[in-house]
């Protein structure tokens, strides 16, 4: 009981969150332009959304997390206000993704069998991975100097970014019955290819991520600090020689290590974000008084830094900490779960998010070199929404087999 009047605290501060930002964003430019009635709409929308996908997790599948679908929401709609302060009609398709989003997520918690039945299918696991890797490089345009975008008819999808789903899987599945190295030799050659296809498309802040849920993957599943410290190795020889073949890996270092040497070229996202986020201090100018039209890209790989400038450094280390509480309710899915290869699919999901959030904040904040990736349910792509919601499903259904997850 005490875990359910919990949760219906935090939903009532996340409506009226939700309903307050969007008053707010409807009300911005009044009295010299109309009430903007869309925010108000959105803001109705997304909560009857929220309140909808709790009710039939709560109702109907009652063992389970609930906190899951609840922080994933949170920082949606923390998502979806600083989207309508930017570009309204980017929020509106947002909300359409995160119509299909939730709608996926109840579909796979309602839909999807017991989890472990599905451990025996790796070989087709592999291909789908493999398959996707490659559609990138073989058929995909360029953006944003990354050649992993697929085009169909006007809509464009990153196939890297459902090639992650497949590829954690196929991992859980190869790596579930490990009792010897050789048993990790076919799994390293596939996440090697995965690797090898990033680099090719440029797309190194997948590649990084793959990296990250690949050795968390690998270190739960063996145990051996030796296998971990061997992947580093590796990677760091990939790194120097990716460094020596292809300029655009070195102008990232450079910007990376002395960023205001190139303020007014390469390094002009890099230092427009910083002082964005230091212009907010720790309050933040206030929704809709701040300047993110000088922040390039702002409503995907930059919009950590337009969140900071507007909501303040408080609000920025909130996002950080909610993504966190998200990251520890899926890694209690893999703990209490007694199926193995349940287990390693919690972890490489979980580990999958958190690898994400940590290289784009750690890129627009100069900590890391920049990778053009998004920031999960708060940036503006139905990729990234999708997928992440098709894996916090899973992950739900992971919690709802396993015990004592209150």
């Amino acid at each position: 009981m005490k875990g359910n009047r919990e949760e219906k605290k935090l939903l009532l501060y996340t409506y009226i969150f939700c309903l307050l930002c969007f008053t707010n964003l409807s009300i911005l430019n009044w009295p010299k332009e109309r009430f903007d009635k869309t925010a108000i709409i959105v803001a109705l929308v997304v909560c009857g959304l929220i309140t909808y996908a709790h009710f039939i997790i709560r109702k109907f599948f009652p063992d389970g997390d609930k906190y899951i679908q609840i922080f994933a929401c949170i920082l949606t709609v923390i998502g979806l206000v600083v989207l309508y302060r930017i570009k309204p009609m980017e929020a509106v398709k947002q909300v359409v993704w995160f119509v299909v989003g939730i709608t996926l997520f109840i579909i796979i918690v309602v839909v999807l069998p017991d989890l472990k039945r599905f451990s025996k299918w790796k070989w087709g696991y592999l291909i789908i991975t493999i398959a996707l890797m490659s559609m990138g490089t073989l058929l995909g345009k360029t953006k944003s100097g990354a050649k992993n975008w697929i085009f169909i008819g006007g809509y464009g999808f990153q196939p890297s970014e459902f090639a992650k789903l497949s590829l954690v899987v196929y991992l859980a599945a190869a790596l579930e019955k490990y009792e010897k190295s050789k048993d990790l030799i076919v799994p390293a050659i596939a996440v090697m290819v995965s690797l090898g296809f990033m680099v090719l498309q440029r797309d190194l802040g997948s590649a990084l991520i793959f990296f990250g849920m690949s050795v968390t993957m690998l270190y739960i599943a063996t145990s051996k600090v030796k296998y971990v410290g061997a992947c580093f190795g590796l990677f760091a020889v990939g790194s120097v020689i990716s460094y020596k073949l292809f300029s655009h890996v070195r102008v990232r270092f450079l910007i990376w290590r002395d960023v205001w040497s190139y303020a007014t070229g390469k390094g002009y996202q890099i230092v427009q974000s910083m002082i964005a986020i230091a212009s907010g201090g720790l309050f933040g100018t206030g929704l809709g008084l701040g300047h993110p039209e000088f922040i390039p890209v702002n409503t995907t790989d930059f919009i950590f830094a337009v969140l900071c400038e507007e909501m303040g450094g408080l609000m920025g280390f909130a996002v950080i900490i909610l993504y966190f509480l998200l990251f520890y309710r899926c890694m209690r899915a893999a703990v209490y779960t007694d199926n193995k290869f349940s287990a390693l699919v919690a972890v490489g999901y979980s580990a999958m998010i958190a690898s994400q959030v940590l290289v784009i904040i750690g890129g627009v904040t100069n900590l890391i070199p920049l990778t053009g990736i998004t920031l999960p349910l708060i940036s503006y792509g139905g990729s990234s929404m999708l997928t992440t919601f098709i894996a916090l499903g899973v992950l739900q259904k992971i919690s709802e087999e396993a015990t004592n997850v209150e």
